[in-house]
């Protein structure tokens, strides 16, 4: 029932802004400003001050377990990620920043968790992590968090550009019960309210994120299998493609945004 109730309010809201949201949206493009804001800019003060100190953060209890993760020597190659890259602070700099990318001899995109798998599979001869496991989060957030502070740079890499076609695609598509597309909550409806919550531009400068929603760290792709759900449309297969092809079209959209990770949200 409850969800129900949320369908409905959902619909509501956009379908009495539509009209003037899509006359904001375009005078604001046409301006030549930059008016992208990252969903800290969307929270209160103490929600701030949370992800801003390290020791209130609760995203960091996953970094500091990334950490040890880094030094651990596993697989049958008795490999640890510290013997191939060194300190992380230095190796890892701006890495996550530039995710996803093609890795070198393969021919599609991965996400930060497909390529530090890759790296478990080929170099430590040890098995991927499970889907947004604890452990493979808390590397990508260790790993992620080399790059706090960093812009956004996703690859000038050609083969990708289909890829990010692919992505727009989908983020533009209407889709569910429900009949809506991404850019109509995150674009034209952005910075309004929504059941007390404010509509974030949908950048994804924080992730993996601690959402306190969750009382814990997810990945991107967990938040937008929750969009999905929440539009009433039929999700993805964890592991699809498609996940990938969306976070590079949104990687592309938030080029030159500040890195966060692991950043915290409502």
């Amino acid at each position: 029932m409850r969800a129900r109730y949320f369908a409905i309010a959902l619909f509501l809201v956009f379908g009495a802004s539509f009209a003037l949201a899509q006359s904001q949206g375009q005078s604001q493009r046409g301006s030549g400003a930059d008016t992208r804001r990252s969903g800290y800019q969307d929270m209160g003060p103490a929600l701030q001050q949370m992800q801003d100190d390290d020791t209130a953060n609760p995203g960091m209890l996953f970094v500091q377990q990334g950490s040890k993760l880094w030094s651990a020597r596993v697989g049958v190659a008795g490999k640890a990620c510290a013997d191939c890259h060194g300190d992380a602070a230095t190796s890892m700099k701006g890495v996550a920043a530039r995710y996803p990318a093609i890795p070198p001899g393969a021919d599609r995109p991965v996400d930060l968790e497909g390529r530090i798998d890759l790296c478990r599979t080929e170099r430590q001869q040890a098995p991927a992590f499970a889907h947004d496991s604890q452990d493979s989060l808390a590397l990508q957030a260790f790993v992620a968090a080399q790059s706090r502070g960093q812009p956004i740079a996703p690859p000038d890499d050609p083969r990708l550009s289909s890829w990010r076609v692919q992505g727009e695609e989908i983020y533009r598509r209407r889709q569910g019960q429900l009949n809506l597309s991404c850019a109509i909550c995150h674009d034209e409806n952005a910075g309004k309210k929504l059941a007390g919550v404010t509509i974030p531009q949908a950048h994804p400068t924080g992730y993996p994120v601690y959402r306190l929603e969750w009382q814990g760290l997810g990945s991107l792709r967990r938040r937008l299998r929750n969009c999905l759900f929440g539009i009433r449309a039929e999700l993805y297969p964890v592991g699809a493609p498609e996940y990938v092809a969306l976070e590079l079209y949104l990687m592309e959209r938030a080029k030159g945004m500040t890195m966060e990770a692991p950043a915290v949200r409502p």
